[in-house]
């Protein structure tokens, strides 16, 4: 009796391997991309964690010293707030209020030890890769988040759910109600771009 022969062919095996390497070649690209894992990575590596912050670009945005993949340090935008934007590059002029917010982080960051926590239900990284996370003073247990939005300093970010949500929103109402900061004399010109779209959509009342 002949025997039959079902042994892939030739072609079969030639597709087989180019799809094992190819997928290989995928894993391959996006760990080091960071792509694998990263939500699981980042809250076993920075949720809890104090470090110092050794840079401030502005009001939400500065360094910390762990460093983060290729980084010497992990850039870290605060979570749930939005401080107006100081000139970077060919930005033409800082927003309204953003030198003041950008001077008080500096004031109050630079050099200080902080607690890092993360959000449990959303994703660890925004724009640019940056850790998104809450920071607490480690010597008063301070949150930095909510001093932005006490002092009138920061907007609370209303375009992404979180966990301190209705805490800011609060926080903002108060610091606007009594005209601190920014409040004193913003119009909706002023605002961000994505506060002037809700305001115009009515997602916001008021200012």
């Amino acid at each position: 009796m002949m025997a039959l022969d079902i042994s892939p062919s030739q072609s079969t095996r030639r597709t087989r391997r180019s799809i094992i390497v190819g997928a290989i070649l995928s894993l391959s690209v996006a760990d080091h991309c960071g792509l694998l894992g990263r939500h699981t990575n980042d809250h076993s590596r920075y949720d809890g964690v104090v470090a110092t912050v050794v840079h401030v670009a502005d009001g939400d945005t500065f360094d910390i010293d762990i460093p983060d993949h290729n980084a010497n340090v992990t850039r870290i935008r605060l979570w749930g707030v939005d401080c107006p934007e100081i000139a970077h590059g060919n930005a033409q002029s800082d927003a309204w209020f953003g030198r003041e917010a950008a001077d008080f982080a500096q004031e109050h960051l630079e050099g200080r030890r902080v607690r890092v926590a993360l959000d449990p239900n959303r994703g660890t990284r925004g724009k640019y890769s940056r850790l998104l996370a809450y920071v607490y003073f480690e010597d008063t247990d301070e949150m930095f988040n909510e001093a932005l939005l006490q002092e009138g300093l920061a907007y609370a970010d209303r375009r992404f759910d979180h966990i301190f949500e209705q805490r800011f929103r609060d926080l903002e109402k108060r610091a606007a109600s009594g005209h601190r900061g920014l409040w004193e004399n913003v119009t909706t010109e002023r605002m961000p771009a994505w506060r002037q779209r809700m305001l115009d959509a009515g997602f916001i009342r008021g200012r």
